[in-house]
């Protein structure tokens, strides 16, 4: 299945299943809501609410309650970055304010001059899971989406601690859609193509083959730490091609247009919008 959060015409967003260009409303407000039910897959599979409209995708989860964001997880990007293969998982964290929809304007913030793309596979969890074994892991994902981990790059290394270079309010497109793992070529381990752009020109280019960590064993390393529950988040890592690791570098500029595409999980494109200084 494909699901989504929409926005509709009165200002209210609405789940919904996707089916090609029709939109079928599950009779909740968002997908968070969906997944907490225990019977999600079975409401979203089997609800045949009333075709709606769309005003446009809202974040896949409006509002997860962890977004938990992995580091250094491509092989491609740890060695232009020069680092070496991690033993384990490298975590830092966002919080649900920095998350746009999939065609929602990005804002540029005057602080910041080194503004930064890295294309992600997010990974949506379906189930309540705490030291989840190989079975469990797997089973908790509900599906797969495409995420940008928009990120300042000059906020990110003023400390050790990545975290205030990665969550800047309004920087995050996540969607348009979610994507369960059943239809997808490896299931919860799914062979993918990520390729990011701006202004039309590739500029990062993998497959998820180049994971060091992959989505089950994320999910099982984090539920080790905390218990994950249905509509969390974890953004999977970006491959090489990143504007910071470039000779000149290189960042988005008002007016850039950043687009961010996983082979059947979809596209987002966004347009970067310099925010007024105060």
């Amino acid at each position: 299945m494909k699901l989504a959060t929409i926005r509709t015409a009165d200002g209210a967003t609405r789940a919904v299943r996707v089916e090609g260009e029709t939109l079928v409303d599950l009779g909740l407000a968002d997908l968070g809501e969906l997944l907490a039910r225990p019977d999600w897959a079975e409401h979203a599979a089997r609800t045949e609410g009333p075709a709606v409209e769309s005003a446009g995708y809202a974040p896949v989860v409006p509002r997860p309650g962890k977004i938990i964001c992995v580091g250094l997880n491509y092989r491609n990007h740890i060695l232009e970055m020069g680092r070496e293969l991690p033993q384990y998982p490298t975590l830092f964290a966002k919080y649900p304010e920095a998350l746009v929809g999939a065609y929602d304007e990005i804002r540029l913030p005057p602080e910041s001059e080194e503004v930064d793309w890295e294309a992600e596979l997010a990974i949506v969890i379906g189930r309540t899971v705490r030291r989840a074994g190989e079975a469990d892991a797997a089973a908790a994902i509900a599906g797969f989406a495409v995420l940008n981990d928009v990120t300042m790059r000059d906020w990110q290394y003023r400390s050790p601690m990545w975290l205030q270079g990665k969550t800047w309010e309004g920087s995050t497109p996540f969607g348009p859609y979610l994507v369960t793992p059943d239809e997808l070529d490896g299931g919860s381990r799914p062979s993918l193509t990520l390729t990011g752009s701006v202004d039309g020109e590739v500029v990062q280019q993998a497959d998820t083959s180049d994971l060091v960590f992959d989505p089950v064993a994320l999910v099982r390393y984090i539920s080790t730490i905390l218990t994950l529950s249905p509509g969390d988040v974890i953004a999977s890592g970006t491959p090489g091609g990143v504007g910071h690791a470039r000779k000149p570098a290189r960042y988005l500029a008002d007016g850039s247009v950043l687009a961010t595409e996983i082979t059947g999980l979809g596209r987002s494109e966004v347009k970067a919008v310099a925010e007024p200084v105060a």
